[in-house]
């Protein structure tokens, strides 16, 4: 049973960045991709990165394209999101999860992190 931890939230003002982990326990082979998705109140979690691992194929929101990098670390079992040039709207819950690729993006997700705030002013 895939488990996702997630780390590297916290505060940081208009412009700062964040690096985002998202630890992977009891790794499965089968999975075929990670992503990241933000959540606020009231919404619905919204897509932000996917990488397919076998590869390293990456897609992006539209919202953080140019700003944000999904990475891996396969001897690390980690995944990473890099976040730059952070706004008041990237404010979220962050989670990670597996899934796998399909057209081209990270679907069909079957395990998820539990999270971590991030907050931007």
């Amino acid at each position: 049973h895939v488990q996702l931890v997630e780390s590297g939230g916290g505060s940081v003002q208009a412009g700062g960045s964040l690096r985002l982990s998202c630890e992977v326990a009891r790794y499965s082979e089968a999975t075929d991709c990670m992503a990241w998705f933000r959540q606020t109140p009231g919404n619905e979690r919204e897509g932000v990165a996917g990488i397919r691992i076998r590869d390293g194929s990456t897609d992006y929101a539209d919202s953080v394209k140019g700003r944000f990098t999904t990475s891996k670390d396969n001897a690390k079992n980690t995944l990473y999101l890099q976040m730059n040039s952070l706004k008041p709207e990237d404010t979220a819950m962050y989670y990670c999860a597996t899934g796998s690729w399909r057209s081209g993006v990270c679907a069909e997700y079957t395990a998820w992190g539990q999270g971590t705030q991030v907050t931007v002013s």
